[in-house]
């Protein structure tokens, strides 16, 4: 299991792994995202990173954030936006791969916390964040 930051040259497969979670959650009609809009705001205003996870060199399951701030700690976090890995490859372990090594990222960077948000319905990714959670 390998990772690797997305480049320029990734913006179609990141376009690809949007359009399969909209596709798992049911919202493949709000996707309105395009590879000239991920390159501009992922790669040019850098406003977003893309984190893959890889299997034999291919590209299994991708994380995109961003950092936010938290006033009360005076520092930045990390929000996790999206978190996919790919159906042939569930099971494996590499989602909570993705996760630990973006709480790796976390520390490094001195943030003061990792947050995400999950669809109240959809109990396969409530299940798999559940032992994360700091309650």
């Amino acid at each position: 299991m390998e990772f690797r930051f997305a480049t320029e040259k990734d913006c179609t497969l990141i376009l690809a792994f949007i359009q399969e979670l909209a596709s798992y959650e049911k919202m493949t009609d709000q996707v309105v995202a395009t590879e000239d809009l991920l390159h501009e705001w992922i790669f040019e205003k850098q406003k977003a990173e893309v984190l893959f996870v890889l299997e034999d060199g291919k590209e299994v399951g991708f994380a995109l954030f961003f950092h936010n701030f938290s006033t009360f700690l005076g520092r930045a976090g990390i929000y996790l936006e999206d978190l996919l890995v790919l159906p042939a490859y569930r099971g494996k372990g590499y989602g909570k791969a993705l996760l630990k090594k973006l709480a790796q990222i976390t520390v490094e960077r001195g943030c003061g916390r990792l947050e995400w948000a999950c669809l109240d319905w959809n109990k396969p990714s409530i299940d798999f964040y559940t032992p994360w959670v700091r309650l």
